[in-house]
């Protein structure tokens, strides 16, 4: 069967809890499907700071480039907060994106019936929420120059760029619709077309490139409104495209849809190399080495490299198969308490998840389906 080397970054935190978590369940199954994966490990982040003296040393980066996939963890933390600008944990984030030419990330947003109590939303605005919010990942206002502080006559000053070029829109936008074309054929393209003038030429691509996909709808919609409309009606979503900063923000809110920010997987897609997978949630310093991080999260973004990188779909379901089952079941990691469920750690999770794949009955099944 397969061999697969894949990069693992656990970064900062619950990063390490987390990815380890992750590998856990990826060696269950190379055990179960007769694959082999390689695991070899890398510095990012703080941890990266602290041994190297740079939040992305050029060794990691060298691993990440020979390597077939990318799995993170996450980085940061208050222990990193008063370092200077080019010693900060994110700049090795930023920098690995930039890199690695990572520039479309895929957020997919499930809510699973069995977590319908855990969100602070009403079961019946939730159940049944199933779309995916594509940001754009390596230009927007996190890149653009100039970017800084600085004195002028006596005053401190800070600036910021939003700069988008139309080829960076018009490729993010494209996926989108390729995407939209497998699932309900639908694309909300979300801007600020009112006030930016960034985004008024990202709505002009949109337009454009919805003449080439003639077969799946587009509408646009402010910024402002869509952080409404994903609490008030997110069914009405399916494909999500927006820039670098909106879709931070809107992904980070939508994980109250399906009850906590450790429920949500990432891929980081590359135009010419590996590609990253890493959970949404951040580095939960408070929270490290507790145990009480939830897996879930690092788990389905190892699921997304499996379909996304290495083309193993059915083994992908079998792993988010597992963790429903494992929610069905009523286990629940602390940021999952609310409502019935037994709480468990971050290992106890893992093991379930873990078995259950190895447990799998179906797999003759699953693969005449995907043959």
């Amino acid at each position: 069967m397969g061999n697969y080397r894949i990069a693992v970054l656990p970064g900062d935190g619950i990063g390490k809890e987390v990815t380890s978590g992750a590998v856990e369940v990826l060696k269950a199954v190379g055990t179960r499907f007769g694959h082999e994966f390689t695991f070899q490990y890398g510095l990012i982040g703080g941890a990266a700071i602290d041994e190297a003296g740079t939040p992305l040393p050029d060794e990691t980066l060298r691993l990440c480039e020979q390597s077939d996939a990318v799995l993170l963890g996450a980085v940061g933390g208050p222990k990193w907060d008063q370092n200077p600008p080019h010693l900060r944990p994110e700049k090795g984030l930023l920098a690995i994106r930039q890199q690695l030419k990572l520039y479309a990330n895929l957020r997919p947003v499930v809510c699973h019936d069995s977590l319908a109590v855990s969100s602070p939303l009403k079961p019946d605005v939730i159940r049944g929420v199933d779309f995916i919010i594509v940001r754009e990942l390596t230009g927007g206002i996190y890149f653009g120059q100039p970017s800084g502080r600085v004195v002028e006559n006596g005053e401190e000053k800070a600036i910021d760029t939003l700069l988008y070029k139309k080829e960076e829109i018009e490729r993010i936008v494209r996926m989108a619709f390729m995407l939209a074309r497998g699932r309900k054929k639908k694309v909300t393209s979300v801007d600020k077309a009112n006030v930016l003038s960034s985004s008024r030429l990202w709505r002009e691509v949109a337009e454009e490139v919805a003449k080439q996909f003639p077969d799946v709808e587009l509408e646009h919609m402010l910024v402002d409104n869509a952080a409404m409309q994903l609490i008030r009606a997110p069914k009405q979503f399916d494909v999500v495209v927006t820039e670098n900063m909106f879709g931070d923000i809107l992904s980070d809110e939508a994980s109250m849809l399906s009850g906590s920010l450790g429920m949500l997987p990432s891929a980081s897609l590359s135009a010419s190399g590996p590609s990253l997978y890493e959970p949404v949630h951040g580095s939960a310093p408070d929270i490290a080495g507790m145990r009480k991080a939830n897996p879930i999260a690092a788990i389905l973004s190892a699921a997304m490299m499996l379909r996304l990188s290495f083309g193993l779909t059915a083994e992908a379901e079998v792993i988010e198969h597992a963790v429903q089952q494992a929610l069905t079941a009523g286990l629940r990691t602390a940021d999952l308490a609310q409502g019935s469920g037994r709480i468990v750690s971050t290992d106890e999770m893992v093991e379930e998840i873990k078995n259950a794949v190895l447990d799998y009955t179906e797999i003759a099944q699953i693969m005449t389906v995907y043959a």
